[in-house]
């Protein structure tokens, strides 16, 4: 599969992988001026970059970055970004503070990883009844809290 990218502003940088193993990519802010999130607030950051995998039957995730949750609360604000296959525009990140104090994004800051998934398109279907299970209905909480 192959993953191609276009640079849509002066600046973007092409993600990379921290490690050889690494499953996800950073992605890095692309900025004119630095962006402060005030605290539990939300902004949009964007990268420059817009995307095409060659591969339909798969798609791109934006994930947080781990360092910048846990040091500073700095999360994704729809809990993981799906990119479609067929999209083209900008590749953009909803940063949310989830800290008490106000973060400040910088042009070349690493705020996000993208990662490549396979997706599987279902045929649709309808039905009067499911298969049974063990579990059944059961839902929040139904299997234990440890």
């Amino acid at each position: 599969m192959n993953l191609t990218f276009r640079l849509l502003r002066e600046g973007a940088k092409i993600p990379i992988r921290a490690t050889e193993f690494s499953a996800g990519m950073d992605l890095s802010a692309c900025l004119t001026e630095d962006v402060t999130i005030p605290p539990h607030e939300i902004r949009l950051i964007p990268t420059g970059l817009a995307a095409a995998l060659d591969e339909p039957s798969a798609m791109l995730m934006i994930c947080a970055r781990s360092g910048l949750a846990a040091k500073h609360g700095i999360g994704l604000a729809n809990g993981v970004g799906i990119v479609d296959t067929d999209y083209r525009g900008e590749l953009c990140v909803a940063l949310i503070n989830q800290s008490n104090t106000e973060f400040t994004v910088t042009n070349g800051l690493r705020i996000a990883q993208l990662i490549a998934v396979p997706v599987y398109m279902p045929q649709i279907l309808t039905a009067d009844t499911l298969p049974d299970t063990q579990r059944g209905s059961g839902g929040f909480g139904s299997t234990g809290t440890d």
